[in-house]
């Protein structure tokens, strides 16, 4: 099966506790499920589950995401919100 542009997202969930992940997935629905139910996700979600998919982002390949999602989890909390509010 042929690969399409923008496979890749870069996403941010938010947890109950108001608190933000940031991840890479090529499916962003079955990878929000996976938090949700707390298999094959990240540990992030042991202490308080996925809320809701507040951010995505398309990209072309697995680097671009990779590189993006490094970028933004070094941003602030405040200038993730500005980028989720940009949205």
């Amino acid at each position: 099966m042929a690969r399409s542009k923008n496979d890749w997202f870069v996403y941010i969930v938010e947890a109950e506790n108001g608190h933000f992940y940031t991840g890479i997935t090529t499916d962003l629905a079955r990878r929000f499920a996976e938090h949700q139910a707390k298999q094959a996700g990240a540990r992030f979600f042991n202490t308080s589950p996925a809320k809701k998919v507040i951010y995505q982002e398309p990209h072309p390949d697995r680097s671009s995401a990779s590189k993006r999602e490094a970028a933004i989890k070094k941003l602030s909390r405040q200038a993730k919100i500005a980028l989720i509010a940009q949205q």
